[in-house]
C-alpha cells in the first residue's frame, strides 16, 4: 500500500478513451484522419465492466484505433438511456483534449477539417510567441461530440552557437 506523498508508479500511457454518441460517426472522423482502420471493434459487456465504470449491466459498443507513437484511442458508445451531450466549451471543468504532435500543423489542421472537424480559429494554426514552446505552432479543433483535438508542431531546432 502506498504511503501519503508517495508518487504513483505509472510507467506510461496505456490509452486515451472518449465517450461518443455514435460509434460509427466517431469512426467516420478518426479512420480517415489517422489513415488507419480501427484495429478492433467489439461489444463490451462482461460483468466486471459495469462495476468498473459504474453502470451495472452496461453494454458498450467500442472501437480501438492505433495512434501515432504506439498508443491507442478507445472510442466508447455506452448503450444507456438518457446520455447527455456536455457543452463543448474548452473552459468548462471536465473538458479534456487530445493533443497530437505533428510535423506540419497546417497540413494536419486541413486534413482534420476535410474529415469534418470544426476549427476554433478559422484561419488555422497559431504561432506560439512566448514561453518554453516559443516558435511552435498549435491549433484547436472540435471533432465529433464536441471533443477537442489539438495539434502541436514543435519549434524548429536551433543550431547551437560555436
Amino acid at each position: 500500500m502506498a504511503t501519503a506523498g508517495e508518487a504513483a508508479s505509472a510507467t506510461g500511457l496505456h490509452h486515451v478513451g472518449m465517450s461518443v454518441a455514435d460509434l460509427d460517426a466517431a469512426l467516420a472522423f478518426w479512420e480517415p484522419f489517422l489513415g488507419v482502420p480501427a484495429r478492433w471493434r467489439t461489444v463490451l459487456d462482461r460483468p466486471y465492466l459495469g462495476r468498473h465504470v459504474g453502470y451495472p449491466g452496461v453494454t458498450i459498443r467500442a472501437a480501438f484505433i492505433d495512434l501515432p507513437g504506439g498508443n491507442t484511442l478507445e472510442l466508447l458508445d455506452y448503450q444507456v438511456p438518457d446520455k447527455e451531450q456536455i457543452p463543448d466549451l474548452t473552459a468548462n471543468p471536465g473538458n479534456v483534449h487530445l493533443c497530437l504532435t505533428v510535423a506540419d500543423a497546417a497540413t494536419a489542421w486541413q486534413k482534420a477539417v476535410d474529415c469534418g472537424a470544426r476549427p476554433i480559429v478559422p484561419e488555422g494554426p497559431v504561432d506560439i510567441d512566448g514561453g518554453p514552446n516559443a516558435g511552435a505552432r498549435a491549433a484547436y479543433l472540435r471533432v465529433h461530440d464536441g471533443i477537442t483535438l489539438e495539434f502541436f508542431q514543435p519549434a524548429p531546432k536551433r543550431e547551437a552557437a560555436a
